[in-house]
Parts: structure tokens; sequence; C-alpha cells
């Protein structure tokens, strides 16, 4: 088990390596880079002016030895400076970073406690009312955009029926009344961006869920439990569901990975400060800075959910083995 996740470690820091210089250079074909920028502002500007700022900022040099000098920045804890937020990257990312962790959080853990035991119903049950209506539910739910969603939602709670804020993050000075204040404040604005996630992420988890109970509950194993005289919830949760784990695993594991990444379209349609909206903003306001560290992050939890969902599937199926 240590050789396979030292050797994961060292592939998955290969691979990050290798995507953020494919990203930065990328981000380096960009119009606009900060002098451009100055210049665009200041007509007065000289080019000897231009041309001593490039060399300040390094970007008369080749993108290899400008991705050398920032990925040693960054091993040495430096993240750079935001042009857009005129702040450092790791003052703007931290809070933006918990913003996100809420709500995909609570989008995650809400969609997993209704979806596991809907797809668990509708796999004990198949071709039955039940199991109609919650492939209808579950078809809706992924067949609807969510930028569309997010809008129906803003329509319906925060204009029709005005009983909930239609964007945001908290109420200004909410901070400052106390712990629990603050808290019941940004309770309230998660509401819409949670419903908006979770709708589509319950309709997803359903159909998975469904699909591998109804391929577990076809095994011989299943047979002989029920011939041994195992209870049908013995059954159904220690033999059924135990061996269903295996293809969920994989997708709750990278379902978690967005944790840290964010839901670009929903945090954009409700002006919700995460990362998701971060990385839209600075992906179009040119500030690589912040575009790259989110991107690392990013790349960062896909690739280490993958190494914990094959660690997983030890605990899973006993049969799995490492060596």
């Amino acid at each position: 088990m240590t050789t396979f996740i030292t050797r994961r470690i060292l592939q998955t820091l290969a691979v990050i390596v290798i995507l953020s210089y494919v990203c930065f250079y990328l981000m380096s074909l960009m119009p606009g880079d900060p002098v451009d920028m100055m210049v665009a502002s200041n007509p007065k500007i000289t080019a000897e002016d231009v041309a001593r700022l490039k060399s300040l900022y390094g970007l008369d040099q080749p993108v290899y030895k400008r991705y050398a000098s920032w990925m040693g920045s960054i091993l040495q804890g430096d993240l750079g400076y935001s042009r857009t937020y005129r702040v450092p990257v790791q003052e703007l990312m931290g809070p933006r970073l918990w913003n996100t962790f809420l709500l995909s959080a609570i989008s995650l853990i809400l969609s997993i406690g209704i979806a596991i035991p809907l797809g668990v119903i509708s796999a004990l049950k198949p071709g039955s009312r039940t199991d109609y209506i919650v492939n209808l539910f579950s078809f809706g739910g992924i067949s609807i955009p969510s930028f569309w969603l997010a809008i129906v939602l803003i329509i319906l709670f925060a204009v029709k029926f005005p009983v909930l804020p239609a964007g945001g993050t908290q109420t200004i000075g909410a901070s400052d009344l106390g712990l629990w204040a603050d808290i019941k404040d940004r309770s309230i604005y998660l509401i819409l961006p949670v419903l908006s996630l979770s709708i589509q992420q319950i309709g997803r988890f359903s159909r998975f869920t469904r699909s591998a109970m109804l391929e577990a509950m076809r095994n011989d194993f299943i047979r002989t439990a029920r011939a041994k005289g195992l209870s049908r919830k013995t059954v159904i949760w220690q033999h059924g569901f135990r061996n269903a784990l295996i293809p969920l695993i994989t997708i709750l594991a990278l379902s978690f990975s967005g944790l840290f990444s964010g839901a670009i379209l929903t945090e954009t349609v409700f002006a919700y400060q995460g990362v998701g909206k971060l990385v839209y903003d600075s992906i179009i306001g040119n500030d690589y800075n912040v575009a790259m560290i989110s991107f690392v992050i990013s790349v960062s939890m896909v690739l280490l959910m993958n190494l914990v969902a094959d660690i997983m599937y030890g605990f899973a199926d006993p049969r799995i083995s490492y060596q």
C-alpha cells in the first residue's frame, strides 16, 4: 500500500506540473498583459518605459523561464499579487475557498443523503410506479441547465415571492452582530445556490446508485445470502449496497473534488463570492496569478480525490489488493 501511494503521489505531482505549464502557456497567449493595460490607461508612456516595465515583470523572457520563476515563487509560499483586486492572492483565495467549500459541501451532503436512498429504493422495485417517478425526477434534474434553474429559483423565491435574497454571500455588516447572527445570515444566502446545485446532483447520484444496485442485486452471492436465511436488510445493505459502492466511490470522489474548484455558473448567476466566480472574473480580467492558483487547486483536488477513491476501493471490496 505504501509503495502504491508513493508512486501515485509522484505521478500526481508530475501531472500537476505538466498541466500547470500548459495552462500557463495558454494564459500567456491571451492579449493584454499588465504592461499593455498600463499603456492603454496612460497614452503618455514612452517606449523606453514599456521596455523597462516588461523587463521588470519578466514579460520579455520566454514562457518557460517565466513559468520557472512563477513556480519558484509558489514553492517559496509567494502566490503572487492580484492585479484586479490589488491584494496578495493568498489573502484573496482564503475567504473565497471557504465560501465555495460551504456551498459545495452542503450541496454534496444534501444530495448524497437524498439520492442514495432514492436510488436504492428505485433499484429494489424496478419497473414499479416508484421507479418511474424517481427516474422522471432524476432525468429532469440531470437535463435542466444549471443557469436556467438558478434563474427560475431567483424569479420564484426572490421576485414573485420575495422571501430569499436573489444573490450575494452575506448582508453587509452581519458579521459584526455576533457568531450566530452571522451563521443565520449566511445560511439564508446559501439556500438558493444549494438548491440549484443539489437538484442536479440528486438526479445524477440517484441514477448511478440505481444502476450500481441493480447490477449488484443480480449477482449469485445475493441469491446465496437469501438462501442462507439472512434478513432482507442485511442482504440489501451488507451484501448488495457494499458491492455497489465501487462505482459510487468514483462518482462521489470526483464530485468531492469540486468542493474547492467551485461551480462557475451557479456562483456567477447568484453573485456568490466563491472560487468559481473568482476564476471567471480573473480570466475575463486577465488576472493570471489568481487564475493559475485556482487552476492548480482544482487539478490537485481532482487528482487527490482519485487517489482517495483508489484507496477506498480496498476498504469497500477486500478482494482488491495493492500489493
